[in-house]
């Protein structure tokens, strides 16, 4: 199962953003680029297909996803009707790993990636452990009955009770289970993309 392993706290000083999430050590460092240099040395005014392939990048590494399954959700997204961008973000987020982070049974999505792949997640009852599986409107995600006293799904779900909320999610916190009611419009998605750039990166 590919998987990015390099150095989480440098990918996100590179972009700016704790893009991992909560980082005591990306707080310490965010005002400067990873590099020997820093943010010392004056950098180039970077061309539009930088600034293109810096926000595809950033939504891969946010998402978990490399290089071959991004560009296999933005050709499925391109078949699809509606804006493209949007509908990109939309498959990202129906992903069962994003899902299983968003309902707060992990508190990273490469938390929820090791539930999912350690067969600890159910969809509509059946155990699945492929976290790139992409739901559908109605579909149901739950804890397996003998994982649901896992003390990293307990304290997760104490540590975001009250800050991990999604319209587009319905989750029953007793019982460890969650639908996922539709795809979420681009105002409600809080990851800070540009969709448009990586439109246009893959449209050249």
């Amino acid at each position: 199962m590919a998987r990015y392993t390099g150095p989480k706290t440098k990918k996100a000083r590179t972009f700016g953003e704790a893009i991992y999430g909560a980082d005591k050590y990306f707080e310490r460092r965010k005002n400067n680029p990873p590099g020997q240099h820093g943010g010392a040395r004056k950098r180039r005014q970077r061309s539009d297909y930088a600034v293109q392939l810096a926000e595809k990048q950033k939504a891969k590494y946010t998402y978990g996803v490399l290089e071959r399954q991004f560009r296999n959700l933005f050709d499925k997204a391109s078949s699809k009707k509606g804006v493209t961008g949007e509908v990109l973000l939309q498959l990202l987020e129906s992903r069962l790993d994003n899902v299983v982070y968003r309902m707060g049974l992990a508190r990273t999505r490469a938390g929820a990636r090791q539930l999912v792949s350690h067969k600890h997640i159910m969809v509509n009852g059946i155990l699945t452990n492929v976290p790139s599986c992409l739901l559908r409107p109605g579909d149901v995600v739950s804890v397996r009955g003998k994982s649901q006293n896992l003390d990293n799904i307990r304290e997760s779900i104490n540590a975001t009770r009250n800050d991990r909320r999604y319209s587009w999610l319905i989750f029953n916190q007793d019982k460890l289970e969650g639908t996922f009611a539709e795809y979420p419009t681009r105002d409600l998605i809080p990851e800070k993309l540009n969709e448009q750039l990586i439109v246009e990166l893959y449209s050249k």
